[in-house]
């Protein structure tokens, strides 16, 4: 007789009988019952003695990569797909996964780079994928396609076609004929990760698999998944905009937390170098509340901008609202501007947002977001010549932050004469001597402002 167990569909622990909420993840209805697969047991003995050798005996050359064509989805990777690397890239539907796949997919094959790439789809025909490809102009003769779920199968193809490089579009759609458990359970997608990763590592060939999201945002399936893959990717955008945020979570061979800006158009994704451009595009001149913010995203500088509006509230607790930025720390930064500047926010709701749809995590927007506070209450617009960037603490000190000068340089690039920034960031871009490298000599000079408390960067604008 057949025994079951009952698994989280999101953390994938096992339960020995139904419960409405998991007691490990917290998630609600996540339970399902699934056959336990009969096994013969491994055969007991010894293993076997492996060579071991010394890590100053081991080349320390780097993998050598393969360049996608596309160089915003590069920069994501740490420069291009590594061989037998295995990437998972998430996202909501229809942000542009499989368009900027099939991109790459096409670029590769082009390079003629080891063998052809297969492009394995379980969700579409091979007949939806070539009317996609023929409207990005992404065919070519080495690009091959089959439509198949069956994990088996897959790995047929792979052993005898032997690719450079390997797309599985998505992996909750794949399962083995080992298990009897529905597509997307838990099981399926960590045998089938599993085994397709193996496959990958000792082939050499580049595994990129696409994986669905949850409601909340994070990626469907176990989380043991992420662990098990080289890269972690998240596709970000708002329906609303053009542009695409493709950012890296995890990455074994290059720096996390990097991202590449795309755009939506009706030949595919365009990868955008001048992103803050974009970002900065449509941002309103002499307005109150807004401020321009020089960020970090992994390696590469940003200029956004910050918005905040602050009106009297009618709610017995004023809102504290927050998009594309921690709605926590703007409670606590509100505060903050309450007892170091004096500003009486008790019957006012505060509402932050960052324009365009992007979103920032470091603590440096912390100067950029209260200033912009400081203007909406008083109504008074800062300079759209200044840039600001600094971490603020709960005495309102205005504390340094990392890469000063990358982030001066890209607010004289895009033509800012001044910038806000912590004194003690202060020598740091001034011995860099940015504007002479940059700007011409004919340019207005960038003018550095250092600030040691909040109370000095608010009478600076």
């Amino acid at each position: 007789m057949a025994k079951s167990l009952f698994v989280c569909q999101s953390c994938g622990a096992e339960h020995r009988k139904w419960i409405g909420q998991c007691p490990d993840c917290g998630d609600w209805n996540s339970i399902s019952e699934q056959v336990i697969e009969s096994a013969t047991a491994r055969a007991a003995g010894k293993g076997k003695v492996l060579p071991a050798a010394s890590i100053t005996d081991i080349s320390g050359k780097d993998c050598p990569r393969s360049s996608t064509g596309i160089e915003e989805l590069d920069r994501v990777l740490g420069g291009g797909l590594v061989p037998g690397s295995a990437v998972l890239i998430g996202g909501d539907p229809g942000i542009g996964k499989s368009t900027v796949l099939l991109q790459a997919a096409a670029r590769l094959a082009n390079h003629k780079q080891g063998g052809p790439v297969l492009y394995i789809t379980g969700e579409e025909s091979v007949q939806q994928v070539h009317l996609r490809g023929e409207r990005i102009d992404a065919l070519h003769d080495d690009l091959l396609l089959i439509s198949a779920c069956e994990l088996e199968s897959m790995l047929a193809t792979i052993d005898k076609i032997k690719p450079s490089a390997v797309i599985v579009d998505s992996i909750q759609t794949t399962v083995s004929n080992r298990l009897t458990s529905a597509p997307g359970t838990v099981s399926q997608v960590r045998d089938c990760s599993a085994n397709l990763i193996k496959n990958a590592k000792q082939h050499g060939h580049a595994l990129i698999l696409v994986g669905h999201v949850t409601k909340e945002g994070a990626l469907a399936g176990p989380r043991v998944l992420e662990h098990m893959v080289d890269a972690v990717i998240y596709f970000e955008g708002d329906r609303g905009h053009a542009h695409r945020i493709l950012r890296a979570v995890k990455n074994r061979f290059g720096p996390a937390g990097e991202i590449g800006v795309f755009e939506m158009t009706d030949a595919g994704l365009i990868g955008i170098r001048d992103a803050s451009r974009l970002f900065l595009a449509e941002r309103a001149k002499d307005t109150p509340g807004s401020v321009v913010l020089a960020c970090m995203e992994g390696t590469r500088p940003l200029l956004v901008e910050v918005q905040a509006l602050i009106a009297p509230t009618v709610y017995a607790t004023p809102k504290r609202s927050a998009v594309g930025v921690d709605a926590g720390r703007i409670a606590m930064l509100t505060a903050v501007l309450e007892r170091r500047i004096g500003l009486p926010l008790s019957q006012h709701d505060v509402y932050i947002n960052i324009a365009g749809g992007a979103r920032v995590a470091e603590p440096a927007a912390d100067l950029a977001v209260l200033l912009a506070m400081v203007s909406a209450y008083q109504e008074k617009a800062v300079p759209e010549d200044i840039a600001v960037f600094g971490e603020v603490g709960l005495t309102g000190e205005v504390r340094p932050v990392g890469l000063p000068e990358a982030r001066a340089r890209e607010a004289a690039n895009l033509g800012f004469s001044r910038l806000l920034l912590p004194t003690e960031n202060h020598g740091r871009v001034q011995k860099a001597n940015i504007v002479a490298n940059i700007r011409s000599e004919t340019a207005t000079p960038l003018v550095l402002t250092g600030v040691r408390h909040l109370s000095e960067a608010a009478q600076k604008i």
